[in-house]
């Protein structure tokens, strides 16, 4: 693979990379599924669009994020550095925030008035609530009711900014179950309305537009580390669950000689309906419009899922991410629920930073690895702050009691 022509060459002009992505979508959502997809590609080079969302990232986002080395967790696991991406920084506290200013200036351009989505961790649709306020559109957020429980936080937050907030009942509740409820919703308004989804995944042009959007997290990380060190990270690792914040930090470093992990929820184990490391336990299938590693039951419907991290639980992957796989470019691991919840008390406790769950477990594996390889260094997407998790974490595993904290 030549990867100094990769983002010329992937997506092709149909959005797959190899095998996966692509646009299964119902005919009547063809036309407008492929309007966003001309939209995008008259703006995606236009100067004068660049310029103003390059103005709203500084002015309004506070990029770039910084780059951060955790010396205290460095040395509490020996001789191998830990840097963190800190876009818990980012504002409204996640990565979500990147492509979420693109698509409302995209929402703008095409003269539509409302935003559609889904959300899960509610990082997203906190993000698409925000951008919907700073562009003066309607905000639809669409959540399931285990999540809503969750992540209470969040959904405060969408509602204070203005989002309407739809209920998911069906089914399990969670991510998967809001996705299809966010689809049905845009069907029904797809002319006034652009649907905005979370994650690098769904139908083209969604996983090349949020892909692109997200790249400035890798962009400014490999430069800040330079800068930091005057080398390159010997790893760089991220969350996966649909793939937003891994995409976004694993595109700049694909021609360089660097090793790649994205990390999988595991949740409670390797069983059916324990975990949702797609990637790790699924096979080529097709959901919400795409081609790409699904967890399947044997009828070909979607298996279960669960992850503690409500914005890993979905059961499927970005098409990139599955291409990747494929390639053998990145190497998909996994975290346990219970690795996650030791990170997340780690990192709060030795750095003062308490991370997202879903953070966590990019984190969690960093450790792991840094007490395998035992020297170099390592690049970390923390790609969110863990505001929201705290009532449920204290809630579960109270304040950090059972944990060991020692000095290094």
């Amino acid at each position: 693979m030549d990867y100094s022509r990769y983002f010329r060459d992937y997506p092709d002009k149909d959005g797959y990379f190899g095998e996966y992505g692509g646009r299964h979508v119902p005919p009547e959502l063809e036309k407008p599924f492929r309007e966003v997809a001309d939209a995008y590609q008259s703006i995606c080079h236009s100067a004068e669009f660049i310029n103003e969302l390059r103005r709203i990232r500084r002015e309004f986002q506070g990029r770039p994020t910084p780059v951060y080395h955790c010396n205290r967790l460095s040395r509490h696991l020996g001789n191998c550095q830990i840097y963190l991406k800190r876009e818990d920084l980012n504002h409204t506290g996640a990565h979500k925030l990147n492509h979420c200013m693109g698509e409302g200036l995209l929402a703008k351009f095409l003269g539509k008035k409302k935003l559609i989505a889904e959300t899960g961790a509610g990082q997203h649709g906190v993000a698409l609530a925000t951008a919907a306020a700073y562009f003066g559109l309607e905000c639809e957020i669409h959540m399931g009711l285990v999540d809503i429980a969750k992540q209470a936080p969040n959904v405060t937050r969408m509602k204070i900014l203005g989002a309407k907030v739809v209920p998911v009942s069906r089914g399990l509740q969670t991510l998967k179950e809001a996705v299809d409820s966010a689809f049905e919703s845009y069907l029904a308004s797809y002319e006034d309305s652009i649907y905005c989804i979370g994650s690098a995944l769904g139908p083209h042009p969604f996983p090349l537009m949020v892909r692109d959007f997200q790249m400035c997290v890798g962009l400014e990380a490999r430069e800040q580390f330079k800068e930091m060190t005057g080398i390159l990270p010997d790893a760089v690792c991220a969350c996966v669950g649909g793939g937003s914040n891994s995409a976004g930090m694993f595109s700049a470093f694909l021609a360089d000689p660097v090793d790649i992990y994205g990390v999988e929820p595991l949740g409670r184990g390797p069983g059916k309906g324990d975990h949702a490391a797609s990637i790790t336990f699924g096979k080529k299938g097709t959901l919400h419009g795409f081609d790409s590693y699904v967890l399947e039951d044997e009828n070909g419907n979607p298996d279960p899922v669960y992850s503690i991290a409500s914005g890993l639980d979905y059961p499927s992957v970005g098409p990139e991410h599955a291409f990747w796989k494929d390639l053998g470019r990145v190497n998909y691991v996994t975290a346990t629920d219970e690795e996650a919840v030791d990170a997340f008390f780690k990192l709060s406790r030795y750095e003062g930073i308490i991370p997202a769950l879903e953070s966590a477990h990019a984190i969690a594996y960093a450790m792991r690895l840094a007490k395998e390889m035992q020297t170099g260094a390592i690049l970390v997407n923390c790609s969110g702050r863990g505001d929201k998790d705290v009532d449920y974490i204290v809630e579960r595993f109270g304040y950090g009691e059972n944990y060991k904290f020692p000095e290094a």
